[in-house]
């Protein structure tokens, strides 16, 4: 048993958020194996509402690419009204070089049919309005996505979209206007080698049978620890070589 545990803290641990790729080629057994993971996922009801569009086509990556850089565009006019301590180490990294997910030689598209909610009891329904469970379905088998990937050697990176984004990928990849695509996850080999990221210890998030105060942060603390989480990240950034840092 200490074993399974063993190699599942292993897999999560070289699991890392990665951004720039080589180009070589991910086989196809590699993309089965992945989604093979991902399909065993929890659901509410088991309704199992994910499809997955795997892109390799050279002309359309590119074109998610730019979609992609747009997207990003308007994200960091948001980020840029934070104070500079509080912005994501991300913000602006596209206009100064970065490359991200350019060379990624294959993209999963997650996409998820709202209809499938018809498997949930009906006043599961009438209290999720919002369709959080919908949205928790497909972020498991995202997960799952990431794990397998690690499991193979293979780096990938969670990307979210925005509804305009969404949009404009359905139209690119032909999804039914209906369906939700909440994120997309390049893979492929890493291009560097990613520095472990930071983790809150055990002792810190852990509370026996009730919450305990003692660990209660104020506001203050809370804006003060994403304020170091922040320089913990700037400090650690990948850059790649010729590419500028912010």
């Amino acid at each position: 048993m200490d074993s399974d545990y063993e190699k599942l803290l292993e897999i999560v641990l070289r699991r890392r958020s990665i951004r720039r790729f080589k180009p070589d080629p991910v086989p196809d057994e590699y993309i089965e194996k992945i989604i093979g993971v991902a399909r065993w996922a929890m659901s509410g009801a088991n309704a199992q509402p994910w499809e997955f569009v795997v892109v390799k086509n050279q002309e359309t990556l590119a074109k998610i690419f730019e979609l992609y850089k747009i997207h990003r565009e308007q994200v960091d006019v948001f980020n840029n009204t934070l104070l500079s301590e509080l912005r994501h180490p991300v913000t602006g990294t596209l206009t100064a070089g970065q490359r991200s997910f350019r060379d990624a030689p294959v993209i999963i598209v997650v996409c998820g049919d709202p209809r499938t909610l018809i498997a949930t009891s009906l006043v599961g329904t009438l209290v999720d309005p919002e369709r959080k469970v919908f949205s928790m379905n497909l972020a498991n088998a995202t997960m799952l996505i990431h794990l397998a990937a690690s499991s193979l050697g293979l780096g990938s990176q969670w990307v979210s979209t925005t509804p305009i984004w969404e949009g404009r990928l359905k139209d690119l990849l032909k999804v039914p206007e209906w369906f939700s695509i909440p994120q997309i996850v390049p893979i492929g080999y890493f291009d560097y080698k990613p520095v472990p990221p930071y983790r809150r210890e055990v002792g810190e998030i852990l509370h026996k049978e009730v919450y305990d105060k003692a660990k209660f942060r104020t506001d203050n603390e809370v804006i003060n620890y994403i304020a170091e989480l922040r320089k913990r990240a700037r400090a650690t950034y990948y850059v790649p070589p010729g590419d500028k840092k912010r």
